[in-house]
C-alpha cells in the first residue's frame, strides 16, 4: 500500500477567536502596472531583497521588452522621509517582468519600509527587518506551508500579516501544479471563485508563471507578504508531485523532458519568490544558512530535490522484495539512499560545526518533510467497522492496518522512507548540535515530535506546521478524532502532541532560555470571516531536547 499524503489528529487547544477580516480574499491581476504587490525576503544583518512585478501597458516604448529606470526606496519610516537606500533596476519580458534588488547598507535588527516607483506610480508599501547581531533576547518567526488556492480562503496568511514577528519561513507547497478541478474543494471552486489558471496541469514556462500570478493576486497572501521579510524553500508542488532528483510521480509519459520541466519550474520559482538567486542564475542548490545573532543559526534545507533517492512505495516495493521482512532489509534499510545527497549532508555537518564554534544557542532546521518517526497506528478490524465509513475509506484503513501490523511507517516521502540517512544526521546533531529544532511542512496537519536516535538518546525536537488551505487527515483516513489520536501516540512513542482536524501555521519564539511554538488555527476557508484559536504551548528548554 502506498501510504505517502496528508496524515493524522487533533491536539490540545485552547482558543479565544478574534474575528477576522470580512473582506473576500481574491484580487483580479491588474493588466499592468505594479499587478502583484511586493514582497522581501532572505534577510541577512545588512541587506534584504525586495521583490514586485511591473507589467508595461501594452504598446509602450520599451526595447527588446527591457523596461528601465524601476526606482526602489528603503526607508525607516512609512512616509519615507528619511530614506537609507535606493537605486534603480530593470526587468524585461524574459523574467516576466518581476524585479529582484538586493538592498544593502542597512543596519542589523531593524524594521524598514520599502517601495517601488516606474514613470510616477508607486508600488504599495512594504514593510520588512533585517537579521539581528550579538545577543537577541527573542526572535519571532511564522512557519507556514501548504496553501492550495482551490481548496479556501488564505485567512492564514492574513493573520500571519496581522501578527508582531520578525520572519516567515515558508516550507513549501506555496502552489500546487494540478490541472483544475484536480485536488480542489467544489465549493472554493464553483461558488468562491477560486479556480487556477491555467485550466491544464502546469507543464510549461508560461504556465508555472501563470499559476503563481493567479496565487499572488490573492489579497492575503499579498498582505504577508508585504508586511514581514519571507525565506523561503520549495517542496514538491512548486515543481510537481513526490519530487525526486530524477523524477516525480506527476511526470509521466508525454509531458515531455523532466529535467527541462524542472529547470523552468525552478526559473519561475526564482523569478516570483523574494529569494536571493546566487550568481545571477536560478540552478544553484537551494539549501542555505541564516544567522540570528548568538540566539540562532538557521539552516534551510532541500529534502525535496537536490539529492533525494526515489520515494520507496509498499505497493510496489514489497511484493518486489519478496515480502516485508526482506523490504525492509533489503531496501528500507539501505545505507545508501538518501534524502540530501552525499553533499548536502557534508555541508549540513559543516554548518553545524561553524554554530558551535560561534556559539549559537539553537540549531533551527527549515526543511520540508517530517523527521520525526510515524508508525502507522493498529486499528483493530472491529474498531473499523464500527466506523460509519463508506467502502473507499474502509479499505484504505484495512489497507494501513497491514502496515501497522508490520510496525512500519505511514510515510515513506518523509524521512520515514530514509531511516538511515535521518540516524547519519542524527548523529551530527548529537556532536554537533546544543538544541536542534526541526521545522517541517508537506503534510497540513501539525505534530511536534521528541526526537531520539537508535540508542534512545534525544537528539531535538519537531515542530510540524498545519497546511494553510490544503486538507490533512481528516480528509485522508477520517476515524474519529480520539481513536486516532491514541492509536497514533500508541504506536509512535517520539510524537509528543498533534493535531490534524484544522487549517493555520505555527507560531514560534526563540529566546536563550526556551524554544514556545503555538499552532494558530482558522475556523473556516470556506467562508470570509472567520477566528482564531490557538493550541497551548510547547516549550523546549535550553539543553533539554525535548519538550515537556
Amino acid at each position: 500500500m502506498n501510504i505517502n499524503r496528508r496524515r493524522v489528529l487533533q491536539g490540545m487547544t485552547a482558543g479565544v477567536g478574534i474575528m477576522g477580516a470580512s473582506r473576500m480574499s481574491y484580487a483580479s491581476t491588474r493588466s499592468y502596472g505594479f499587478t502583484h504587490g511586493i514582497a522581501s525576503g532572505d534577510p541577512l544583518s545588512d541587506r534584504v531583497i525586495l521583490w514586485t512585478r511591473y507589467l508595461p501597458k501594452a504598446g509602450a516604448s520599451k526595447v527588446d521588452g527591457q523596461l528601465s529606470e524601476i526606482i526602489w526606496q528603503v526607508a525607516d519610516d512609512a512616509s519615507f522621509t528619511r530614506l537609507v537606500a535606493s537605486g534603480t533596476a530593470a526587468t524585461h519580458a524574459g523574467r516576466d517582468y518581476t524585479v529582484k534588488v538586493d538592498a544593502t547598507g542597512l543596519e542589523a535588527g531593524k524594521r524598514y519600509f520599502y517601495r517601488f516607483r516606474v514613470n510616477g506610480e508607486y508600488s504599495p508599501t512594504g514593510s520588512t527587518k533585517t537579521l539581528p547581531v550579538g545577543d537577541v533576547a527573542q526572535f519571532r518567526m511564522a512557519v507556514a506551508s501548504c496553501s492550495n488556492y482551490p481548496q479556501g480562503y488564505f485567512h492564514a496568511y492574513d493573520d500571519i500579516a496581522k501578527s508582531d514577528l520578525d520572519v516567515v519561513l515558508h516550507l513549501g507547497d506555496y502552489i500546487y501544479e494540478y490541472a483544475r478541478g484536480v485536488y480542489v474543494n467544489p465549493i472554493a471552486e464553483e461558488t468562491l471563485g477560486r479556480a487556477v489558471e491555467p485550466e491544464n496541469e502546469i507543464l510549461t514556462l508560461d504556465d508555472y508563471r501563470a499559476r503563481y500570478a493567479v496565487y499572488r493576486a490573492d489579497k492575503d497572501l499579498q498582505a504577508a507578504h508585504a508586511s514581514h521579510p519571507w525565506i523561503c524553500v520549495w517542496d514538491d508542488h512548486e515543481l510537481m508531485n513526490n519530487t525526486w532528483k530524477a523524477g516525480a510521480q506527476n511526470h509521466n509519459e508525454g509531458e515531455g523532458d523532466f529535467d527541462e520541466r524542472i529547470a523552468m519550474a525552478r526559473k519561475v520559482y526564482h523569478e516570483w519568490m523574494p529569494i536571493r538567486t546566487a550568481a545571477q542564475t536560478d540552478q544553484a542548490p537551494i539549501y542555505r544558512q541564516f544567522q540570528v545573532g548568538n540566539l540562532a543559526d538557521l539552516i534551510m534545507l532541500d529534502t525535496r530535490l537536490h539529492g533525494r533517492d526515489e520515494q520507496l512505495i509498499y505497493q510496489r516495493d514489497i511484493p518486489k522484495a519478496g515480502g516485508a521482512e526482506a523490504f525492509v532489509k533489503e531496501l528500507l534499510m539501505n545505507p545508501n539512499r538518501t534524502i540530501l545527497g552525499a553533499e548536502q549532508e557534508n555541508w549540513l555537518a559543516s554548518q553545524l560545526a561553524a554554530g558551535r564554534d560561534r556559539g549559537a544557542t539553537w540549531q533551527i532546521i527549515g526543511q520540508q518533510v517530517l523527521m520525526g518517526k510515524l508508525i502507522a497506528p493498529v486499528l483493530s478490524k472491529d474498531a473499523i467497522d464500527s466506523m460509519a465509513l463508506p467502502k473507499y475509506y474502509r479499505e484504505r484503513l484495512e489497507g494501513m492496518r497491514e502496515i501497522a501490523e508490520a510496525g512500519l511507517p505511514m510515510n515513506l516521502d518523509a524521512w520515514d522512507g530514509y531511516p538511515v540517512c535521518r540516524e547519519r544526521i542524527h548523529a551530527v546533531f548529537k556532536r554537533f548540535a546544543k538544541n536542534p529544532v526541526v521545522l517541517a511542512g508537506d503534510t497540513h496537519n501539525g505534530w511536534a515530535f521528541n526526537m531520539q536516535d537508535q540508542e534512545g538518546d534525544a537528539i531535538g525536537v519537531e515542530i510540524g506546521t498545519p497546511g494553510i488551505t490544503s486538507p490533512g487527515m481528516e480528509a485522508y483516513l477520517p476515524a474519529p478524532p480520539d481513536v486516532l489520536r491514541k492509536a497514533l501516540k500508541a504506536s509512535s512513542k517520539e510524537l509528543y502532541d498533534l493535531d490534524t482536524a484544522r487549517r493555520g501555521w505555527t507560531h514560534i519564539e526563540f529566546t536563550p532560555e526556551a524554544t514556545t511554538s503555538k499552532w494558530r488555527f482558522v475556523s473556516t476557508i470556506l467562508e470570509s470571516r472567520y477566528s482564531i484559536s490557538e493550541s497551548e504551548p510547547i516549550v523546549c528548554k535550553v539543553g533539554e531536547k525535548q519538550f515537556g
